[in-house]
């Protein structure tokens, strides 16, 4: 009995070795990535292209025309739209750039004007005291921002422009999407045939629910931030606010957060129409009513339809994850947020689901013979 004893299994350890390989396997990953984030932004905004236009690609495969020719044809005809909505939308950026330059200050002179009434008007004789200690804090803000951007220019100076290198970004990422996009099929092949055998079902469906849930969000969010940034371009222009195309497209960015993006627009846009209008507030009425109309729009019809119940990902956590990965890798981890944020939270689902399955939820089950009172 006691060499049975001794020739039994234990899985506990070999469970034990499987999680330390794993953890190992992605603390290096991360360091890697940590490492080299100043030159994987052409990379990461190629393998996203790529997975935002694979299903394209897997669409004309399948009518008989070879992978790489479609890969070369979506590429080419992504960049050809690329470079026409820059011929076209350039000039009209660049003219509102130049005004907000020319505006801004006096924008700003405007708007304080109305604060320190509404100010005095509410506070009385607090408020000069209130003015005082706000001013000083901004006197220490600006004092510390201009620190900090120096810091900041510095630091980007110091490690290269791979960065914010615009040829880089320009001539490689058409590249790596071009061979991520064509050989897309043998690179998820290769993968599946490096999965440990043991654990490859269970994989297998997690990353199928990881992929589900990116996609739907990464896709369909980023049509809606296309779809928004449209609507709020022409309808800001139609009711006469300043800057509304760089106001539009700020917004239809932003909106990649859902409600936190919508509600800076309207903070922004409400902000311009108040310093252009006062103190006619029709302008101010018509900027609230668009971005009323165009939230149900987005809340009943757009969000249900494109991006659907699939991703699960909630506001706080998507903010939660842009902020903690832009901190820790830069601007390659705000690109890479939301995919690993999405794959945490079926990670998380999962743990959760076997939680609840096993004996650490559900009690110990009673042995055999006493299973009740009677016995």
């Amino acid at each position: 009995m006691a060499n049975d004893d001794n020739s039994a299994p234990r899985p506990p350890l070999r469970t034990n070795r499987h999680l330390t390989f794993w953890l190992i396997a992605a603390m290096l990953f991360l360091g890697l990535v940590w490492l080299l984030n100043d030159i994987l932004l052409p990379f990461v905004v190629g393998a996203a292209i790529a997975f935002f236009l694979n299903p394209l690609a897997d669409r004309l495969a399948q009518t008989g025309m070879g992978r790489t020719a479609a890969s070369a044809l979506i590429i080419i005809v992504a960049a050809l739209t690329l470079v026409l909505l820059l011929i076209l939308l350039g000039p009209l950026v660049a003219d509102q750039l130049r005004q907000l330059a020319e505006k801004l200050p006096g924008d700003i002179k405007r708007l304080l004007v109305l604060v320190e009434g509404f100010g005095r008007a509410w506070l009385g004789g607090r408020y000069d005291e209130i003015q005082a200690s706000f001013e000083r804090g901004l006197a220490g803000m600006a004092q510390s921002w201009t620190t900090s951007m120096g810091w900041a220019v510095q630091q980007v100076w110091d490690r290269g422009l791979a960065l914010v290198n615009l040829l880089s970004l320009v001539l490689i990422t058409p590249v790596v999407a071009f061979y991520l996009l064509a050989d897309w099929p043998r690179v998820v092949s290769r993968i599946d045939d490096a999965l440990p055998r043991d654990h490859a079902p269970t994989i297998r469906a997690l990353a199928g629910e990881i992929n589900d849930a990116i996609a739907a969000f990464v896709r369909g969010q980023g049509t809606i931030c296309l779809i928004l940034a449209v609507i709020y371009s022409v309808g800001l222009s139609l009711i006469g606010l300043r800057y509304a195309l760089l106001i539009g497209l700020a917004v239809g960015l932003m909106s990649f957060v859902p409600v936190i993006g919508g509600a800076l627009g309207l903070l922004l846009a409400g902000g311009v129409a108040i310093a252009q209008g006062w103190p006619d507030l029709m302008l101010l009425i018509k900027v609230v009513a668009l971005f009323a109309a165009t939230s149900v729009v987005d809340s009943g019809l757009l969000s249900p339809r494109i991006v659907g119940p699939r991703v699960g990902l909630h506001p706080v956590w998507l903010i939660f994850a842009v902020l903690a990965f832009g901190s820790l890798f830069g601007l390659v981890g705000v690109l890479i947020a939301v995919p690993v944020a999405a794959a945490i939270a079926v990670l998380v689902r999962f743990a959760v689901r076997l939680y609840l399955e096993s004996e650490v939820y559900r009690g110990t089950p009673p042995p055999p013979g006493n299973e009740g009172p009677a016995a």
